[in-house]
């Protein structure tokens, strides 16, 4: 069913309210994608704050005239699907992830920072980790000292517990040595006797 004119102006208004707040979009094509598929696609991108949403290509041209992402026009031509992130690179992993599962969706272009990026560059933007991924990688960093400290620590308790434990060891050994040597000496002294008769 064909927009009217209310309605292609709300459809701009969004998508303006979007590109506004991204750092990345992604186009691609979707020729003879399964709607099952395309349905997986856009649950991992709300998973990972992707906006994604087939648009009218004059729509979309209108949504970016005026920013940073305005030379990304002349790419946007037949059945396109729309990839936006706040997020440098999710909209990229997110595109660039299912199309290396699905063959029917196919990266035709983006732009990040004002500059229009080609599939190979999309690629290459998509490999970079997530901001998630680099804070992750940070955390284990700042831990790696920490935990290593605590292990350490944990090591010097059990090696203190043990030197503890090994004197009170020793003392119940030394206790109990006497008392097995006393039996022994009584033996060795019966066997005298015996060989005197």
């Amino acid at each position: 069913m064909p927009l009217n004119r209310e309605d292609k102006q709300a459809v701009v208004a969004e998508i303006s309210a979007q590109v506004a707040k991204s750092q990345t979009i992604v186009l691609a094509e979707y020729r003879g994608i399964a709607v099952g598929d395309l349905t997986k696609l856009r649950a991992v991108a709300r998973e990972k704050n992707v906006y994604l949403r087939v648009l009218k290509n004059t729509l979309a041209r209108r949504a970016v005239e005026g920013t940073s992402f305005a030379p990304l026009a002349e790419q946007m031509t037949g059945p396109l699907i729309y990839g936006l992130s706040e997020d440098a690179v999710a909209a990229a992993k997110v595109v660039n992830d299912f199309a290396k599962s699905n063959d029917k969706l196919v990266i035709r272009a983006g732009s990040y920072e004002g500059q229009v990026l080609d599939k190979a560059a999309v690629q290459a933007l998509a490999s970079i980790p997530s901001r998630e991924e680099l804070l992750g990688l940070l955390l284990g960093v700042m831990q790696a000292p920490v935990s290593g400290f605590a292990r350490a620590l944990a090591a010097l308790a059990a090696q203190k517990e043990e030197g503890a434990s090994a004197p009170e060891a020793a003392a119940e050994d030394a206790a109990a040595e006497p008392a097995a040597a006393e039996p022994a000496a009584a033996e060795a002294s019966e066997q005298p006797a015996a060989s005197a008769e």
